[in-house]
């Protein structure tokens, strides 16, 4: 039986949906994807036309249970990510946040948001090893942070300046963002 190039690559195609169609397979697929789509860095914002951020009047709860104001982070330059353990992009990215916050926990401020259960996020973050400032919302977060999608990620000047915002998965250990945040810091 001899197999044209078209036949060929209409059976890939089935194969393909049908493992998206299965669940065991659909998520690790996806994941896969927004890994190849997380190689760009996410863009910076140009200075004109720079959006602030709202309110820092935003109540969250560590896992550890403590409260946290997101006032704290106001003068400061802060990486806010919203995310969830169940999004593939937000899985995918999640590498590159980790390195990241690795190299630039002391100098600036990390706050990754999740509306899941406590328990949810910490057997997410135990699985895949990661060390990150994660926090539940116990008030409704400004209008800079209501977003209809996730992953949504912002990197914020201490003047409150939007610098960057980016949906989707994103390499976030690239050399342009951290030049971005050696930048912002530069500028204390």
């Amino acid at each position: 039986m001899k197999f044209t190039k078209s036949t060929i690559k209409n059976m890939l195609f089935l194969v393909m949906i049908t493992l998206l169609v299965i669940p065991q397979t659909r998520k690790p697929i996806q994941v896969m994807i927004h890994k190849g789509l997380a190689v760009f860095s996410p863009a910076v914002e140009s200075d004109i036309g720079r959006r602030k951020v709202s309110s820092y009047d935003w109540q969250l709860k560590g896992l550890d249970g403590q409260h946290f104001n997101f006032s704290e982070t106001q003068n400061k330059v802060v990486l806010v990510s919203l995310w969830a353990t169940w999004c593939p992009p937000c899985i995918a990215e999640m590498p590159s946040l980790q390195e990241l916050s690795n190299d630039y926990r002391d100098k600036i401020d990390f706050v990754f948001v999740s509306s899941e259960k406590q328990e949810v996020l910490k057997q997410f973050l135990d699985k895949h090893n990661y060390n990150l400032d994660v926090f539940m919302p116990t008030t409704e977060s400004p209008s800079t942070f209501s977003v209809s999608s996730i992953p949504r990620t912002f990197l914020i000047d201490q003047n409150g300046n939007i610098v960057i915002d980016k949906s989707g998965a994103a390499n976030w250990n690239s050399d342009k963002v951290r030049g971005t945040i050696d930048l912002l810091l530069s500028e204390d």
